[in-house]
């Protein structure tokens, strides 16, 4: 089987966009990701992903996952965790999109990193009874212990220490 352009895999006109669809994406560096059938194209980050699939499918920046899926090309079933690192691009679709979708789809946990260089921020969402509830806003050097999926103590203003100067 050859190369296949956008044009070989993009579906037919007036037809929603389809985790199969997704899967026919070229391999041409750029990162692909389906909400409600739409397609929603950006730069692919430097770093190795693991994609979430279910009725939405994307490449979340972290995944925390069950040993026995670590094999697996896809998730197909929920992580335990997934963090998103918000950019001013990705606000929107952070916060709304992927939070639903991953609501959805079951995710116990999800966390927004918002790495500000004067107060950065973390944001977490825990599933109870189907549904997010924020369970932290923490800035800076606030500290937020979680429970969930596994006990770890995190500071904000330590994820981001080292990458700007001060």
């Amino acid at each position: 089987m050859g190369a296949m352009s956008i044009a070989d895999a993009w579906p037919a006109t007036g037809r929603p966009f389809t985790v199969a669809d997704l899967d026919r994406m070229p391999d041409d560096g750029r990162r692909y990701e389906l909400y409600d059938g739409v397609l929603i194209v950006s730069p692919r980050p430097g770093n190795p992903h693991q994609e979430v699939a279910a009725d939405t499918e994307f490449d979340p920046d972290l995944a925390v996952i069950r040993r026995e899926q670590v094999s697996e090309p896809k998730c197909t079933e929920p992580p335990l965790l997934v963090v998103e690192i918000r950019s001013p691009s990705t606000a929107v679709i952070d916060l709304n999109r992927k939070k639903a979708a991953y609501e959805r789809f079951g995710v116990g946990s999800y966390w927004v990193v918002v790495p500000e260089t004067a107060k950065p921020e973390l944001i977490v969402f825990e599933l109870a009874d189907g549904r997010y509830q924020e369970v932290a806003d923490v800035r800076g050097e606030e500290r937020f212990a979680a429970a969930r999926p596994f006990p770890v103590e995190i500071v904000p203003a330590q994820l981001v220490a080292g990458l700007w100067p001060a």
